[in-house]
């Protein structure tokens, strides 16, 4: 991925975003293209308007954290996007700022989580509990992890010799339109949390290939990357349709590892005596008699 033409991008589907009314400019002259003008994005963010066409033109070395905080300011960019836009800044500055450490983006193939975060995935039994990476591929779970999602292993298109993906999933199973009764917010999560993964590590072959293949073979997933959007996938409310036990309404939270940078840990509740806690139970009653030992053992 070129990071200016990330950079020019970006920026540009977010300027495009703010009408003058929102940014609280007349609207003067016919607008050939939605949204602010460069020239006026400069005005709000304080700097001259060569320098702006500059930096959207993708030349973002080099600027300082002051100009990037006015042109989120200009733009009203949210939190996920001001990080988006560092991140970029932070790519553009090249290798002299690269993090030394890694991110933790495990490998695809022949990874297995360390013993002590499997026995913290096990100790969670009033939930299901997963670990994933930014390319949002399954590395772990507890055992109701692994059976809540137990249409990902069985997706012939999701595991193709490493870890279960769900953006292959959600992109290139039809049975991903069941698992998601709202398919279109989990198509839209799913593809900003790689946006925002590909400005934090632009230099993930993994998620190259893996954006190029999506890109190829679906176009609603085509559609969605050219957005730009981003997303910080901390907390909030899914809905699943499983086929063994119906509908799940889980309450999640998701933290990073300190461990291992980059790896995600989530944890999904239900409300007390739901008909979701009352589902789980069900799906814990039949992870124990239709999942056998190899099974838990594949999701580890």
């Amino acid at each position: 991925m070129d990071n200016r033409a990330e950079v020019r991008e970006f920026l540009t589907t977010r300027r495009a975003k703010i009408s003058p009314a929102r940014a609280g400019l007349p609207a003067v002259g016919a607008r050939r293209v939605p949204g602010l003008r460069r020239a006026e994005v400069a005005v709000l963010a304080g700097v001259s308007a060569e320098y702006y066409a500059k930096i959207e033109r993708g030349a973002l070395a080099g600027v300082s954290p002051s100009v990037l905080e006015s042109l989120a300011r200009a733009l009203q960019l949210d939190d996920a996007e001001r990080e988006h836009l560092v991140a970029l800044a932070r790519a553009a500055d090249g290798p002299r700022v690269r993090p030394t450490r890694s991110r933790g983006a495990a490998p695809v193939r022949g990874w297995r989580p360390p013993v002590h975060l499997q026995r913290v995935l096990d100790a969670v039994t009033g939930g299901p509990a997963i670990v994933r990476n930014g390319r949002m591929d399954l590395l772990a779970t507890n055992l109701l992890g692994r059976a809540m999602h137990a249409p990902l292993h069985d997706s012939g298109v999701a595991c193709t010799g490493g870890p279960p993906s769900f953006p292959r999933y959600t992109f290139l199973d039809e049975a991903s339109r069941a698992f998601y009764p709202d398919w279109e917010a989990a198509a839209r999560t799913c593809v900003a949390i790689l946006r925002t993964e590909a400005g934090r590590d632009p230099h993930d072959k993994a998620l190259h290939d893996l954006v190029g293949e999506l890109s190829t073979r679906s176009a609603d997933f085509a559609a969605l990357w050219s957005a730009h959007d981003v997303r910080l996938h901390g907390t909030g409310t899914k809905t699943f349709h499983h086929p063994a036990v119906g509908d799940l309404e889980l309450t999640y939270e998701g933290m990073e590892l300190l461990s291992a940078p980059g790896l995600t840990f989530t944890v999904y509740t239900a409300e007390p005596a739901s008909p979701t806690a009352q589902a789980l139970s069900l799906l814990a009653a039949w992870a124990a008699t239709e999942l056998t030992g190899d099974d838990v053992k594949a999701a580890t």
